[in-house]
């Protein structure tokens, strides 16, 4: 198989690769323009290289975890696998970044992907903050994203998330609920920098205001104001999502063995060379031969 494929993608460690005979130098020696991509948990020449890891382990070593500590108290994991999710879409991008390289030089080549080190990138780019200077300037973290207030916030018959957050959401905003001096009398809400230095307090005055009206009311309010808004979907809401329904997002086929299955088209619109689903997740064993 490795003869006659552009690529290969492991999520093997490498020493038990090595020990099959599956390592890119076995595959490559007769096909010289593999890309052999390797998932692993730690990039090769670090001390932990070759240790096995999981999603909740990495958003542990990766800060994720302590960042919702930081918020409520006590770190958690996020609730969904969003390590595995992230670095697939790296892994993903990589490979397509090594076809074009292939396609400019004939060069095959190894790819390797770490997790620890894509998911340490990933989260230092919200999070760098003054330790981006040598030496540090200021703490780390981004103050608006660490706010224990941040929301959703309770409005009159539920939660509703809004972001209201330049100059001209806080004017409408502020005037919306009797306020419209707001930025003029209170030196914390005058510009996008004090805001931010007082993400707390923002917080507490959107808290403080949400419960006036229903989460239609301020969709209403806020769309015609401009500022961003989106009611608080349960999983189970998104199937009967107006949006999801006109776009098409899901749709209903029959299985062979399973009955009717749901099933979410792919995400992108390609003008020129549209995705689909053209075939069945494969049963155990089905695709071994």
């Amino acid at each position: 198989l490795a003869g006659c494929v552009d690529v290969v993608v492991s999520n093997i460690r490498p020493q038990a690769l090595a020990r099959l005979g599956l390592d890119r130098e076995a595959l490559a020696a007769g096909n010289p323009g593999l890309i052999f991509c390797s998932a692993v948990g730690y990039g090769s020449g670090g001390p932990l290289a070759g240790k096995a890891v999981y999603d909740d382990l990495m958003q542990a070593a990766a800060g994720i975890s302590a960042l919702f500590g930081q918020v409520d108290g006590a770190p958690r994991y996020a609730p969904i696998n969003v390590c595995d999710r992230v670095v697939g879409l790296y892994l993903c991008i990589s490979i397509l970044a090594a076809l074009q390289h292939r396609h400019a030089t004939g060069e095959g080549q190894s790819v390797e992907v770490p997790m620890f080190e894509t998911m340490a990138q990933f989260v230092l780019q919200d999070h760098m903050g003054g330790g981006a200077f040598v030496p540090p300037l200021g703490p780390m973290g981004y103050k608006r994203l660490l706010s224990r207030t941040r929301g959703p916030y309770a409005t009159a018959d539920g939660h509703l998330a809004l972001v209201v957050y330049t100059d001209a959401h806080w004017r409408a905003f502020s005037a919306m609920v009797g306020r419209p001096n707001l930025m003029q009398e209170d030196p914390r809400f005058a510009d996008m920098a004090t805001r931010v230095a007082h993400s707390d307090d923002m917080g507490r005055f959107l808290a403080e205001h949400l419960p006036l009206f229903t989460c239609a009311q301020w969709i209403e309010k806020l769309e015609a104001a401009d500022i961003p808004v989106s009611p608080v979907n349960g999983i189970a809401d998104l199937f009967e999502d107006p949006h999801l329904q006109a776009v098409g997002l899901f749709s209903d086929i029959d299985h062979p063995s399973e009955g009717t299955l749901k099933v979410a088209r792919f995400p992108v619109r390609f003008e020129r060379s549209p995705a689909s689903v053209r075939r069945l997740a494969p049963n155990l064993g089905e695709h071994t031969q």
